[in-house]
């Protein structure tokens, strides 16, 4: 295990922490606000901190393999949660620091889930952060960090296989940090974008900045109690197609650039489009009646689809006031998720495809046991390697979320409660029903509950492994 090279990433983690909090301390200089201080402070101590890490820890071997890789991305999301979380605590504005840690785990992991009853009492300076750490968080942290900072060898692949979402991940270009700077360019265009669009729609700069910070992120913290139910029809629209668009994997994007059409409508794609539109027509016809056109029940039944599949967490109506059959639809898209490769949670459509095609090929081998059939997605074989680790991933995920699950149900809530709690935090969606729907929050559980909360926005957003990966005495023996 290279331990120096470890501390070495997390001190940069910390000094590009301290930068990113540039973006609150503007906010409050242009509002006034004394919280200024606060972020100023923490600030400070990661600067401190990062840069004792980086200079006197500094590995003479930079070469990372799989297993630095799951410790790196795991640590690095609790390092940079825990110090992202001070300005929250320090400041009282959120007076418990696991609650301050909930909410900036939320934040990060872009779940959207929050402890917050009335989040307009909130600075806005602390809003501009809470949006801001979804940006941040969307992409992955050691994603912008490979992008600006040398670290030699193509073992930095582990890195970004280990923090970015989906089954699989290749890299667009022969090096990986020209690869990052691609992903993060494409990233940027996407929310300058949106922001642009927003403000056409009357949004102030202010609004505008932190929607789309939260919809690139597909994080879904809002600004005001009322989400984006405060907002006009055409940034409710805009809303729900950016939604979508930062559901799509990011390569297929860059396949746009250079000209691949066909290789940037992926089957992925196509399935994840399919799915969204089906499940918007039977929901907007299921609850046609509670609306005085079908125009507005399309509406809402496309917002709500966009936000709960993108794992967005946005709300413009109380979904759970719908009724049943829409509420299980919603509830089936939080663990279907984006795509692979996008800023979304959930399972992904990519792996739930191979799980399903290595299901048909198991059924198909039980009828003819000497014929060989191989998974194919796209036209290209998938292989075996990558079919074990998705089974396995199901398997691990069924483990945590049974285990969550379980030790959440001492705080003797209802089943829906809580089974949506754990469901919206492993997918990192934000909301899910009952207690925690759209309407309401998570404030009430408990403080061990929280914390298994946090595990799982964390352990949901990192794919399982690496979070899972830190209780396994092999990955610190040398």
């Amino acid at each position: 295990m290279n331990y120096r090279m470890i501390t070495y990433i997390l001190g940069w983690i910390l000094i590009f922490e301290a930068i990113f909090m540039a973006v609150p301390v503007l906010t409050a200089i242009c509002f006034g606000e004394s919280a200024v201080w606060w972020f100023l402070a923490t600030a400070a101590v990661c600067v401190s901190i990062g840069m004792l890490l980086t200079k006197i820890k500094k590995p003479q071997n930079m070469k990372l393999y799989s297993r630095e890789g799951f410790v790196i991305v795991s640590l690095s999301w609790i390092v940079l949660s825990v110090f992202g979380s001070l300005p929250f605590f320090l400041s009282g504005e959120i007076p418990s620091f696991i609650d301050a840690l909930f909410e900036t785990v939320s934040g990060f992991t872009t779940t959207g889930a929050s402890i917050l009853s009335d989040v307009e009492k909130l600075s806005k300076s602390m809003l501009m952060w809470r949006s801001f750490t979804h940006w941040v968080g969307g992409m992955g942290v050691l994603v912008f960090i490979m992008a600006f900072v040398h670290l030699s060898g193509a073992q930095n692949m582990h890195i970004m296989k280990a923090e970015s979402p989906g089954p699989s991940v290749s890299k667009l270009v022969p090096r990986v940090k020209t690869t990052a700077l691609l992903l993060y360019m494409i990233y940027f265009v996407l929310t300058l974008a949106e922001f642009i669009l927003l403000l056409f729609g009357g949004m102030t700069p202010f609004e505008a900045l932190n929607t789309a910070f939260a919809t690139a992120g597909t994080g879904g913290f809002g600004i005001y109690n009322s989400s984006i139910g405060g907002f006009s029809v055409y940034n409710q629209v805009i809303v729900i197609v950016f939604m979508l668009l930062f559901s799509v994997n990011f390569n297929s994007y860059f396949f746009l650039i250079k000209g691949k059409l066909r290789e940037a409508l992926s089957s992925e794609v196509r399935v994840f489009f399919g799915i969204v539109t089906v499940s918007v027509l039977i929901i907007a016809f299921n609850i046609m009646e509670s609306f005085s056109s079908f125009g507005r029940a399309l509406l809402d039944s496309s917002f709500a689809v966009s936000s709960v599949i993108s794992t967005s967490g946005f709300s413009t109506v109380d979904f759970n006031l719908w009724p049943e059959l829409s509420r299980t639809i919603l509830v089936l898209l939080m663990f279907v998720g984006a795509c692979a490769g996008s800023t979304g949670g959930g399972m992904k459509v990519s792996r739930l495809m191979i799980l399903f095609k290595n299901l048909g090929r198991e059924l198909l081998v039980m009828v003819h046991p000497k014929q060989v059939k191989n998974i194919k997605l796209d036209g290209h074989s998938v292989d075996s390697e990558t079919v074990r680790s998705v089974s396995v991933y199901i398997v691990a995920y069924l483990a945590v979320f049974v285990a969550s699950l379980g030790i959440i149900s001492f705080d003797n809530h209802d089943l829906i409660t809580n089974f949506t709690a754990v469901v919206s935090a492993i997918n990192n969606i934000g909301p899910g029903l009952e207690m925690v729907g759209p309407a309401a929050n998570f404030g009430f559980f408990s403080i061990p509950s929280k914390i298994v909360l946090i595990f799982d926005m964390l352990a949901g957003r990192l794919e399982l492994f690496p979070m899972l990966l830190l209780f396994t005495p092999a990955m610190w023996k040398k």
